[in-house]
């Protein structure tokens, strides 16, 4: 076998039986159960060895590959250097927009959100589809972008937790992205402890009035509508008292302001809402019952991210290691092998949490497994992609060099994936007391009102 070509094999699971946030003997178990599906040789090919199909999957197979074939851009046809962000704002508003035409093909030829019921726009199709489809789509580099990410928070959430009315008032248009929505969660005082949040929501007749200030909003520049968690009832403790509120991002009193960030990019913002009137049938679950939908939110936010984009960061790493003669070094094959092994196992991982999600059961596992082992992947490429540039990693870039772009949003992307969507070290916190049974962080009010609670 040649020495500089490397092929991962990897076995899909369907079904497999873990149980739901074990204990510390069990999780050794889980992970090895998890790990022991993918096994490395040498030859960088498709993804091979994948369970037979049935005739009926391998039908919606044909039929999967016909419709990419029609519609989506083959990766052949693509820049491999191309890089998922927004360098100025006529650059932002094309990237999500081009998520957004995709999204609406897909919804259009009947492609979006396979396993979700027909009557809010899905396919119905079993929890397989979903699959098949991620493994034809990754020849082609079509995707819905942050519309995509989204749909994938948003929908599971409605469908487990809103109200018919709701269902059928918002899924629809969702799905087809004739409707964008943006996530407002985080806040200046109130980051990976979502829960101490500040903005106040106040019954008023029909309405809920809101105040507060919302930050690192994903795309709310160009956002329809957007989902709020607030604070509605501050005699409860800061878990119990909050409520999950759809809002009109055109309603008066919101104010959008994009955060131009070092690189120029203006991904994220800050939106500020005064005395915001949203009407109080748009809750999503139970009044000062928020936590539950939110929880939902962040487990498909972990999955998402877990799963990674559409062209797995390997590829392009494999791509690079040859250019710059590093697939005759045999730790760089190795190391090569790791990262992909974690993204399949990622992707498989993300799967399995959002299966459940739809179903209406419990993650198999604690969804911020999938996330910490997003994070630490991404520094794992990002040092690769370092180490093969080498001077070139953190030079500043011509404008004709797509290549030393890619590598340099690649160093400096380690350190956000350890960041957004949660923390790592919160999410090493949580996995420790939820799934390894390890004692709480001490707290002095666990029950405390959450006005009563000291914020800096």
């Amino acid at each position: 076998m040649s020495s500089n070509r490397l092929t991962t094999t990897i076995r899909w699971v369907e079904s497999p039986v873990w149980p739901v946030y074990p204990t510390p003997t069990v999780i050794g178990k889980t992970w090895f159960l998890m790990v022991r599906q993918i096994r490395t040789t040498v030859a960088f090919s498709d993804v091979s060895d994948r369970r037979e199909d049935t005739p009926e999957q391998a039908a919606f197979r044909t039929s999967a590959r016909a419709f990419l074939t029609d519609h989506a851009e083959p990766l052949s046809e693509i820049d491999p250097w191309q890089v998922s962000g927004f360098p100025d704002d006529d650059d932002a508003r094309a990237y999500f927009e081009h998520g957004r035409a995709w999204q609406r093909t897909l919804a259009d030829q009947g492609w979006a959100a396979l396993t979700w019921p027909t009557e809010y726009g899905g396919g119905g199709h079993p929890p397989w589809a979903d699959r098949i489809f991620r493994e034809e789509s990754e020849g082609y580099g079509s995707h819905p972008g942050f519309v995509g990410a989204t749909i994938a928070m948003l929908g599971p959430t409605l469908l487990a937790h809103a109200t018919d009315d709701l269902k059928n008032r918002f899924l629809p248009s969702l799905l087809s992205a004739e409707v964008a929505w943006c996530q407002l969660f985080s806040e200046p005082g109130a980051g990976s402890d979502l829960a101490s949040l500040a903005t106040r929501a106040v019954l008023d007749g029909d309405y809920w009035v809101v105040d507060g200030q919302k930050v690192w909003n994903s795309c709310a520049q160009f956002a329809d509508w957007g989902f709020l968690l607030a604070r509605t009832d501050p005699e409860a403790p800061k878990h119990r008292g909050l409520t999950f509120l759809l809002a009109d991002m055109n309603s008066p009193g919101i104010e959008v302001r994009p955060l131009v960030q070092a690189n120029g990019s203006s991904h994220f913002n800050e939106v500020f809402l005064s005395e915001v009137r949203i009407p109080a049938d748009q809750v999503v679950g139970e009044v000062h019952g928020g936590w539950g939908p939110t929880r939902t939110v962040l487990a498909n936010e972990a999955a998402f991210i877990g799963r990674g984009g559409q062209v797995p960061t390997s590829d392009r790493l494999r791509i690079l290691a040859a250019r710059h003669g590093g697939l005759d070094d045999p730790t760089i094959r190795q190391r090569l092998a790791r990262i992909i092994s974690r993204e399949r196992l990622q992707a498989l991982m993300g799967q399995r949490i959002q299966s459940a999600v739809r179903d209406g059961q419990q993650p198999p596992f604690d969804p911020a497994l999938t996330k910490v082992l997003a994070a630490g992947t991404k520094v794992l490429t990002g040092e690769l992609a370092a180490n093969l540039a080498g001077p070139a990693a953190v030079a500043g870039p011509p404008s004709d060099d797509p290549e030393g772009t890619w590598i340099r949003a690649e160093v400096l992307n380690r350190f956000a994936v350890s960041i957004g969507g949660g923390t790592t070290e919160v999410h090493k916190n949580n996995l420790a007391e939820r799934s390894l049974g390890l004692p709480r962080e001490p707290s002095t009010d666990p029950n405390a009102a959450w006005k009563d609670v000291l914020r800096s």
